[in-house]
């Protein structure tokens, strides 16, 4: 019998996709054979994966034309390939996959990364936001299949949709071949890590000014995006050029090297929109797994998971001076630590994608 192919669409860099990657290596280990469909980014990475990789340069890279070009060309390539499932992935890919499933009669599944109309990006644009708004409207109660990261979106779109949104967290895989290498850090301090993408709301600047209140503490960050610069002249116009280090993009296939190696784990992203507001950051479980204690945002997802497995601290609020008490009194407390430790042995056991993945086998069956 042959295998069912899946189609899976992106709009965002495939080489650095771990959702779309452990997804489709599962589904492969389930006997499916995928593609995935992206686009050629001005940074793009050449990666060599167990899945086809079908990348498209577009003459726009942002804004609503590329939005429109990004469907249309994908709508027509989906009417000349024939595929038993299509997996959009977040909202910019769904028009495409919607009609081309039901015109090609392929099995949609839609994979919602984030709470995508109600993004940090959109607050203040009321216009682009309408915008993505009445896509969702449009598309979601249609959508049989779907599911999301995490359990405050799902509730969110059933509340509105009444569409039994499955939750298949982002979490990291328990036994995968990381690729060992020697690495370290340009301080002898202890550090205090952030990884991710540096966007607006993560709270990088009050990570900063509370640094002035922590002695032998450094802040070593890892990632790129579209307020590096703007990050970086904070740094040097606060004067805290010694005790910031900006490592840049790093490969995810070496990431763990650079994360085992702090001290502590900053997860502090702040409440710009009820996207971040209901996010489980990838970066929470990736620190879990390298048995970092966690300095956290009040969120509802996040803060369920630092509570539930006891892996770190909460922070009253944003401000330098509540962050630096909660890493001063726990800096300061070795045993309180190696509870958090011993307690990431256990989470990372139940927060794996070992575990997770298995909910997919009630979307895709081959």
């Amino acid at each position: 019998m042959k295998n069912k192919k899946v189609f899976v669409a992106v709009t965002n860099d495939i080489s650095t996709d771990y959702r779309v990657r452990k997804v489709s290596n599962y589904l492969i280990s389930k006997n499916f054979s995928v593609d995935v469909y992206g686009r050629v980014l001005p940074n793009t990475i050449e990666v060599q994966r167990e899945y086809a990789i079908i990348r498209k340069k577009h003459l726009f890279n942002n804004n609503f034309l590329f939005y429109a070009e990004y469907n249309i060309r994908l709508f027509f390539f989906l009417l000349v390939t024939k595929y038993d499932y299509i997996l959009a992935n977040d909202l910019d890919t769904l028009p495409a996959c919607f009609f081309a499933s039901k015109i090609k009669k392929a099995s949609l599944v839609y994979d919602s990364h984030e709470l995508f109309s109600e993004g940090p990006e959109l607050q203040g644009r009321a216009f682009v936001q309408s915008f993505w708004r009445k896509l969702e409207d449009f598309f979601l109660p249609k959508i049989n299949k779907s599911y999301t990261v995490s359990k405050s979106i799902s509730e969110f779109y059933g509340k509105k949709y009444q569409n039994n949104m499955g939750v298949v967290k982002n979490v990291p895989e328990l036994k995968n071949n990381k690729t060992a290498v020697t690495v370290e850090f340009p301080t002898k301090k202890k550090t205090i890590l952030y990884q991710g993408v540096l966007n607006p709301g993560r709270g990088i600047k009050p990570m900063v000014l509370a640094l002035k209140l922590i002695k032998n503490l450094d802040l070593v960050i890892i990632g790129y995006g579209k307020v590096e610069e703007e990050l970086k002249q904070f740094v040097v116009d606060q004067k805290m050029e010694g005790r910031v280090h900006f490592l840049g993009r790093i490969d995810r296939d070496i990431l763990f090297n650079y994360t085992k190696l702090a001290t502590l784990g900053m997860v502090l992203e702040e409440p710009l929109g009820l996207s971040f507001t209901y996010s489980l950051p990838n970066k929470l479980f990736d620190y879990i797994h390298a048995e970092l204690p966690i300095i956290a945002g009040n969120m509802p997802e996040i803060t369920r998971i630092i509570v539930k497995h006891d892996v770190g601290v909460v922070v009253e609020d944003y401000t330098p001076q509540s962050i630096a008490k909660q890493i001063n009194e726990l800096l300061a407390d070795s045993e309180r630590l190696q509870k958090i430790k011993n307690n990431q042995k256990l989470a990372k056991e139940l927060l794996c994608w070992e575990v997770e993945s298995q909910k997919l086998n009630q979307y895709f069956k081959n």
